[in-house]
């Protein structure tokens, strides 16, 4: 099976996307193949937990965030997940990809150049000084995510391990493609972090 119908079948008990929609995350998924061969990008290989692990759950992740325009942050981008799925199916926000390894952040501007709100920055997301809505992350340390000030609500893609050792979330949805699957929802007082940057 090709990708758009794998994608299709796996997506069909949340909704359906767009031939637009599809399209640009073909697009996207021939890039991370192609880029793959010489950037680790990704070690999962075959098509249906690529399908699953990467494009469900995130767009999985984008519905889940509230409605309305956006500003939301993917840390630690890597290969474009869950940031690019949430930019296709959520065109109405804007998604700035935060990925400190050049290479990776070259990628990223190839893979998003038809996503009109999508822009990528290079850098550390420590050292990234702009505020959003929300912050999106994955395979990132929690605790350092948690730390950052950047947004005041937070949402992690994670695995019920990993979930003990975090801090204790505000909400906890499960994913429908495996039991051992979450996103872990953070909400933070920026002014309690400042607090805790300017005394340190």
């Amino acid at each position: 099976m090709n990708f758009r119908g794998a994608l299709e079948r796996e997506w069909s008990p949340c909704g359906t996307l767009s031939n637009a929609q599809l399209a640009d995350l073909e697009r996207h998924y021939l890039s991370l193949l192609r880029w793959n061969r010489s950037l680790n990008l990704t070690r999962i290989q075959k098509l249906e937990d690529s399908i699953r692990l990467h494009y469900c759950e995130s767009l999985y992740l984008g519905l889940s965030l509230p409605s309305g325009t956006l500003r939301i942050a993917d840390i630690g981008s890597g290969g474009g997940f869950p940031g690019i799925p949430i930019a296709v199916i959520r065109p109405e926000c804007s998604l700035t990809l935060i990925e400190a390894h050049r290479r990776k952040a070259v990628f990223l501007r190839e893979a998003a150049a038809s996503l009109a709100n999508v822009r990528v920055v290079e850098r550390r997301a420590e050292e990234v000084s702009e505020q959003f809505d929300w912050i999106v992350a994955r395979a990132v340390a929690p605790k350092q995510v948690l730390s950052m000030g950047l947004a005041p609500a937070i949402a992690i893609l994670t695995s019920l391990r990993e979930l003990g050792n975090m801090p204790p979330p505000q909400e906890v949805r499960p994913i429908p493609w495996g039991v051992q699957r979450v996103i872990a929802m953070f909400h933070v007082e920026l002014r309690d972090i400042k607090n805790a940057r300017e005394s340190c």
